[in-house]
């Protein structure tokens, strides 16, 4: 007899489910969550609204609102379109599933490239939508190898080639004219650049300039947003630009009603008071710099590098070890040392509050 399992996928029935680390009682710096809550006033303001809402019906025309919004918040170029996301997850599925072409007579199936270690979503994106990934390692310090992602794009001939901007675990924000050879390398096969923004509000610069300047150079190039790291990690809302041609047709495979009406007056609520916001990653920024000097002047630590983002990558000597008894101490971080040959030993710290951090580098000190 046969069993229901038994129409589950081979492939999917070996994976591994992605799973979230239980946080209860403990300091949670593992997901680059923004630390700050709204202040009390903005928060009794917001569940009045959000009260208020007619959950009886489906999303409508206020989607159109926060789209309008996002773009003047972001700065659309003109001819651009943007489409909203059940976070940039269902984004990054989205984009797989339009290019999931079947394959070819000899077996050929389209390929989804992306520097390595970078975000496991870009792989299992790829996989689940049938295409083939091919992830090109980056330099021991975790710079692009640029004569690799080159070669690699000739051979491969990507449909999609993410780039994330800063990256994530790595925090680094690559050198702009590596990354525009690399996307104009991506032009010459016809292939899709998906640029991730997800951290842009650490960072110093964006893509989106280029774009502006340059729009046709930069014609096949997606960017990705997502206002978890503006500070709405609870709401699950990511947005996509590009030029609308390409951006039409990514959104004729989104689901409809993918953004609840919940999730999207959160989000008109908060690009009201963007200011609030902008604050706060003005706070971690600074907060940043302090935690990173704090672990080049620690003991045990043998490596920190520079980040763009709101977390901070370490190298320890024993990371499983320094991991676990960091969490004996109820303070939570996320060990990446297993995710890719060059993570050894690394651990990914979330940059939280002067008081977080402070608790959090007593721990580490301890745990080393």
């Amino acid at each position: 007899m046969t069993s229901p399992l038994d129409r589950i996928r081979p492939d999917v029935r070996a994976m591994h489910a992605y799973v979230v680390q239980g946080a209860e009682g403990m300091l949670k710096l593992d997901a680059m969550e923004n630390p700050f809550r709204l202040p009390p006033a903005l928060q009794a303001a917001l569940g009045q609204r959000l009260g208020s809402l007619a959950l009886n019906r489906y999303p409508g025309t206020r989607n159109d609102d926060l789209r309008a919004a996002l773009a003047r918040h972001a700065g659309m170029p003109e001819g651009h379109a943007l489409i909203l996301g059940n976070g940039s997850d269902e984004l990054i599925t989205l984009v797989s599933l339009a290019c999931a072409l079947p394959p070819t007579a000899d077996g050929q199936r389209p390929v989804v490239l992306a520097p390595v270690p970078g975000f496991v979503m870009y792989a299992m994106s790829a996989q689940l939508q049938g295409l083939d990934f091919v992830g090109v390692p980056l330099t021991p310090d975790f710079e692009l190898d640029e004569a690799a992602m080159l070669a690699a794009i000739a051979r491969h001939r990507p449909a999609i080639t993410h780039i994330a901007y800063p990256n994530n675990p790595t925090a680094t924000l690559w050198d702009a004219a590596v990354v525009q050879r690399i996307i104009d390398a991506a032009a010459t096969v016809g292939g899709i650049v998906v640029m991730d923004e997800a951290y842009q509000p650490f960072a110093s610069r964006t893509w989106l300039d280029r774009m502006r300047a340059e729009p046709q150079r930069n014609s096949h190039v997606l960017l990705m947003r997502t206002l978890s790291k503006f500070g709405l990690a609870g709401v699950r809302l990511g947005y996509l630009i590009g030029p609308a041609a390409l951006v039409g047709e990514i959104d004729k495979v989104r689901p409809p009603y993918n953004v609840s009406v919940l999730n999207c007056e959160a989000a008109l609520f908060a690009l009201e008071h963007a200011e609030v916001f902008a604050e706060q990653a003005t706070e971690l920024r600074a907060q940043r710099g302090a935690l990173i000097a704090a672990l080049r002047a620690m003991p045990g630590i043998e490596k920190c590098w520079d980040s763009e983002a709101n977390m901070v990558l370490v190298r320890v000597p024993d990371a499983a070890r320094t991991f676990a008894a960091m969490r004996e101490r109820k303070v939570l971080i996320k060990n990446v040392s297993t995710m890719h040959p060059l993570l050894v030993n690394c651990l990914r710290l979330t940059v939280g509050s002067h008081d977080d951090n402070a608790i959090m580098l007593q721990a580490l000190q301890a745990s080393l």
